[in-house]
């Protein structure tokens, strides 16, 4: 029940001489987001709302998104401490199907660890690593069809790891060699390519929001069968382009997924920063009419299911789901950062939610259909076949050997049909 406003003469008397007299006597004051903790000092996650494995309802995929308001304020787990699979979002998928994902984050994580030791070798400008966040990409690209569209981030390489894409190309793309598939005009880790559905990432970011609900508008008017899916972080959210795009899909009910991983760092900027400390990043789909959840990031059957539920919706035009993957940035931002300045060493370990891979791995032995034997092993074969093809890609070059795309390509994939400006400019440099 609703506590009855105040009057104003029964407020405290120096509340009522200022707005009676028009003056301020009482001395503003504004918040500044802090961490719960620094470097020294101890991690302290307790304040963070985490429901148990299992306890959080399962809306129907029809439900309308007014009684869902309660859902960005819960998170869907489905996981727990003992890696047994509990309540009514376990999603109906194959031991085989498990195994896969499991085998496609650890080679994500293998591919990462051997590119950011590459950068500190100096055979790249640039790298991201998605450490502790594989289980977002690769749940989600299996719950979709491969003919759906994504436009995501910079820590989505799981995409490309779960479509099949060449693990010599990714590499070639970070060389920035003559194999590179986008012939050296982007930068080190923004990859893309038609023939797996995966849109260019931009430095710009948000800008992928709008992409998206465009792209699912453009498909939805075509009468295709086709939806999107779109990634951004936690601190792109105060970004225009993602109210933008919020309001572009709920109006039209566009067929998209609109994903917020809130990994709690923005650089080195934490979440609160964007406003994560005063709501769920979730709950922000409420004020657009959108259906929102809030989901273990850390938890691949929880992503999983979740996202199958929101591409269900889409599929049956009823239109967009915001989702907001709740994780955590194991390493740091980008090679370019030293997390050791603003967050405590020990914070990683100390996540509540644990290490996505060791997670469905416990999930897998506790079904018996996995080992920590069979663990070992496939680690082992998947580093075999990752130093191999990294040894392939470095031969076609590295940062500094000279060995780049050729300039004639800048000419190139401009229009449809070469204009014959673009063809007399070619000629005038030598190509």
């Amino acid at each position: 029940m609703q506590t009855p406003a105040k009057r104003i003469d029964d407020a405290p008397s120096d509340i009522a001489d200022t707005q009676t007299s028009g003056r301020n006597s009482i001395p503003l004051s504004l918040k500044i987001p802090e961490p719960s903790a620094r470097p020294g000092e101890t991690p302290d996650f307790s304040t963070l709302n985490l429901s148990p494995a299992g306890a959080v309802r399962r809306p129907e995929t029809n439900a309308l998104a007014g009684d869902m308001h309660d859902m960005p304020y819960v998170l869907v787990r489905v996981l727990d401490d003992e890696g047994v699979a509990r309540g009514p979002w376990v999603p109906s998928i194959s031991p085989d199907a498990l195994r896969q994902g499991l085998k496609y984050m650890m080679t994500t994580r293998v591919y990462d660890d051997r590119m950011a030791r590459a950068q500190r070798q100096g055979k790249t400008s640039f790298y991201m690593k998605c450490t502790g966040e594989e289980a977002i990409a690769i749940a989600q690209a299996m719950a979709l069809s491969p003919d759906d569209m994504c436009f995501p981030t910079y820590r989505q390489q799981g995409l490309f790891i779960a479509r099949n894409y060449p693990l010599k190309k990714l590499m070639c793309q970070v060389y920035s060699n003559v194999e590179d598939p986008v012939k050296g005009r982007q930068m080190p880790i923004m990859y893309s390519d038609r023939g797996v559905n995966i849109f260019s990432i931009s430095g710009n970011l948000a800008v992928q929001f709008n992409q998206a609900v465009g792209w699912a508008m453009a498909s939805a008017l075509s009468a295709d069968t086709r939806i999107a899916i779109s990634w951004i972080g936690d601190g792109a959210t105060a970004e225009g382009d993602f109210h933008s795009a919020l309001t572009f899909a709920s109006v039209y009910h566009a067929p998209v997924i609109l994903n917020i991983v809130n990994n709690q760092w923005a650089i080195s900027s934490f979440q609160g920063i964007a406003g994560g400390e005063e709501a769920p990043f979730a709950a922000r789909g409420i004020g657009y009419g959108l259906p929102s959840l809030r989901v273990d990031g850390n938890d691949f059957l929880a992503v999983y299911a979740a996202t199958q539920w929101a591409a269900d919706r889409a599929r049956s035009n009823l239109g967009a789901t915001l989702i907001e993957l709740f994780t955590y940035r194991a390493e740091s931002h980008s090679s370019s950062d030293d997390p050791t300045r603003y967050r405590p060493v020990e914070e990683g370990p100390s996540w509540p939610l644990g290490d996505p891979i060791e997670r469905l791995k416990m999930h897998l032995i506790k079904i018996g259909e996995w080992s920590e034997a069979q663990h070992e092993e496939l680690h082992e074969a998947i580093v075999k076949e990752v130093r191999d093809t990294q040894r392939e890609a470095e031969a076609l070059g590295t940062l500094g050997s000279g060995q780049t795309p050729s300039p004639k390509t800048m000419f190139e994939d401009v229009y449809k049909e070469p204009d014959w400006r673009l063809l007399r400019q070619r000629q005038e440099a030598g190509f």
